[in-house]
């Protein structure tokens, strides 16, 4: 009964893949996708984020980005060497199951398990951090983070290294982590008024 619904399940993963992989399509995310899911090019996007916040708030800052360093550090450690190790899923351009099926738009097919997806796991406990955290200071542009995060998280698909519930389940760890992490952090600064 359990292996029927995983099979269900299974198919039902692997045919929105093809969708998401082979004909939701064009030469325009061709090209942006594999840029977008590489975290090295949001650099300037951290960089400026820090900036802000130290010019905002000075040294006191400091407390926020310990708390994102230990979120992210928490939630890669459950995705990359918990759930991967556990499940063993192989992503689908190295899944013998896929072999001919996936359009692999990077250089080469990682060689970690798929499940969970890492790259969503960690940008969505940085969104719900930065939305929980820091609203009252970038008021309704904490919403771009999701959108950022749900981007990155679809090229991991687009470009055949995750399959849609990898990214899902990560997604949800991710904001899992990044929830308690920042009642940890609102709780950490309620006594500095630094919001």
């Amino acid at each position: 009964m359990i292996l029927d619904i995983w099979a269900t399940i299974n198919n039902q993963d692997q045919a929105l893949f093809e969708l998401i992989n082979t004909k939701w399509t064009n030469s325009f995310f061709d090209r942006i996708m594999p840029w977008m899911r590489t975290s090295e090019h949001w650099i300037p996007l951290y960089v400026f984020l820090l900036g802000f916040l130290f010019y905002k708030w000075g040294w006191k800052a400091w407390k926020w980005v310990v708390t994102v360093a230990v979120t992210i550090a928490l939630t890669d450690q459950v995705s990359s060497f918990i759930f991967k190790p556990l499940i063993h899923r192989l992503r689908p351009c190295a899944d013998p199951a896929m072999v001919g099926q996936v359009k692999l738009l990077i250089g080469a097919c990682p060689t970690s398990f798929s499940f969970t997806s890492s790259h969503a796991a960690n940008h969505f406990s940085l969104a719900i951090l930065v939305f929980m955290t820091l609203q009252p200071l970038l008021k309704k542009y904490t919403y771009l983070f999701f959108l950022w995060a749900g981007l990155i998280s679809y090229a991991q698909i687009y470009v055949g290294v995750h399959y849609p519930l990898d990214v899902i389940a990560g997604t949800l760890i991710g904001m899992t982590i990044g929830y308690l992490f920042s009642k940890i952090y609102l709780k950490w600064t309620s006594s500095s008024h630094q919001l």
